[in-house]
């Protein structure tokens, strides 16, 4: 059994985080018109005719950890299992479940809560309660911890 590590608590590198995914996600709406859900913006870069905004978007989105180092001096810190198998995994089944419920943590969490969307809320729900029953599993049960 692997050892379980205490995740950090991070307010204020967290409150930062967040104040910059809503300013993010108010722009996308107020200049495109467009929720700022990361799988669509994605999809969208490969299959609509409005890619500059969404490629810039994503370019951002790499853009991040790299302004983060240049500010503090380090890389943020990883908490991303390094099994590649068990990742491959998970994002297929992210892939199968942002397609089953037409969109991601983003387009539902952020944005869709914030416009008070009842199936939004159905769906940020369901994903919070899967992910909560993930953590247990592969904490208490497996014993794979960050």
């Amino acid at each position: 059994m692997l050892p379980v590590t205490p995740t950090d608590f991070t307010p204020l590198a967290s409150l930062a985080g967040g104040v910059f995914i809503g300013l993010s996600a108010v722009l996308v709406m107020a200049l495109f018109g467009r929720v700022a859900g990361i799988v669509g913006i994605t999809a969208g870069a490969i299959t609509q005719d409005d890619r500059a905004w969404r490629i810039a978007f994503i370019f951002g989105l790499i853009a991040a950890p790299l302004l983060w180092l240049v500010a503090t001096g380090d890389f943020p810190a990883q908490t991303v299992s390094e099994n590649l198998p068990g990742m491959a995994i998970a994002g297929l089944l992210v892939g199968i479940g942002t397609a089953l419920g037409s969109g991601c943590t983003s387009g539902h969490g952020v944005c869709g809560l914030a416009r008070l969307s009842t199936r939004s809320l159905a769906a940020v729900l369901t994903f919070m309660a899967f992910a909560a029953l993930t953590v247990f599993i592969l904490r208490h049960v497996i014993g794979a911890g960050p």
